[in-house]
């Protein structure tokens, strides 16, 4: 099993703190790390701080060295398709090939009307969704002079100058030309099945348990097949929300601090409890054990969700316990 680290920076966290757990996550061995893209401050108080990701991703691009960034994912309605592209090249160009980029249709109406940004239906949403995969996958791979024709999005003459960083291992385009990885997910569509087979290099299912992952990636490959695609073209991934301790007590230590930054009430086992079917919670050996569980399902890499990423020793707990041994 592959590992990233996952936060949610819309928790009050800093340009300063967003770079420490970075650099944590990188000695500590973790592929890559993604964070959110939201504007609005949750879970918790919505008075928290926020920050643009891709202006956070630029700073890190520059102050790691091995480890992979990204978006999980961006919203199509925060930034013009075309804008998007040049943006992620940018940063992408900045870190020496090491982004990865998340599409999403975007979900939270509080993220957009506070900044004066629209919030389209879910079907126009949707339409910019796919325009803009078209326009990633069409800017990074077609010759100088391509031309698109979308629901929303109409290019002429298409040129980006420059384009992403050439790094080995990445994936190629039909012009023989590297580029970044591109990420799309959900709880799982048929359009967004449709979606991810015809242009995405991984398709990341979240608030999934291991047995609803195992429906939905057959769901996937049959929408792999029915565009003509091998299904094992398309890695598997999953959002999973994490908790972990050396031993129990830790982990209820852990558990009530989560509480309190959720703005929850009650009991933390309860709590706890109700998501056990679907997170990674315990000791490093219930960890690893529910690791297993995803790997049986079909998915390749877990996206970490780290709700307590200001507890560094925890995120190092999950370095040393579970990269490597599962």
């Amino acid at each position: 099993m592959r590992f990233a680290l996952m936060i949610e920076a819309q928790q009050g966290l800093s340009y300063e703190d967003q770079l420490s757990i970075a650099r944590r996550a990188e000695a500590g061995g973790f592929e890559a790390m993604f964070r959110s893209d939201h504007y609005a401050s949750f879970p918790g108080s919505s008075s928290q701080p926020t920050t643009d990701a891709w202006a956070i991703l630029a700073g890190l691009a520059r102050e790691t060295s091995t480890i992979r960034l990204g978006t999980l994912v961006s919203p199509v309605t925060f930034r013009h398709s075309g804008n998007f592209v040049k943006l992620v090249t940018t940063v992408d160009q900045m870190s020496g090939g090491r982004i990865e980029v998340g599409v999403g249709a975007g979900w939270n109406e509080s993220d957009h009307w506070p900044l004066g940004l629209p919030f389209p239906d879910i079907a126009e949403r949707a339409d910019l969704m796919e325009d803009q995969l078209a326009l990633l996958r069409g800017l990074w791979e077609e010759p100088e002079g391509w031309s698109f024709d979308g629901h929303r999005v109409v290019v002429r003459g298409g040129k980006l100058v420059p384009g992403p960083a050439q790094s080995p291992g990445r994936p190629i385009g039909a012009n023989g030309r590297a580029r970044p990885r591109i990420i799309t997910g959900s709880e799982g569509s048929p359009r967004g099945f449709r979606l991810a087979a015809r242009y995405s290099d991984e398709f990341n299912l979240s608030s999934s348990t291991p047995e609803v992952a195992r429906e939905k990636e057959a769901q996937l490959d049959a929408a792999c097949v029915a565009a003509g695609r091998d299904p094992k073209s398309l890695t598997r991934s999953a959002m999973v929300g994490v908790l972990v301790g050396a031993d129990t007590a830790e982990v209820d230590r852990r558990a009530g601090d989560l509480l309190r930054a959720l703005g929850e009430s009650g009991d933390a086992r309860a709590w706890l409890d109700k998501r056990r079917s679907r997170w990674i919670l315990g000791t490093p050996n219930e960890a690893r054990a529910m690791v297993r569980r995803y790997a049986d399902a079909g998915i390749e890499r877990i996206m970490l969700q780290d709700l307590l990423p200001w507890d560094g020793e925890m995120i190092d707990l999950m370095a040393a316990e579970l990269i490597g041994k599962v």
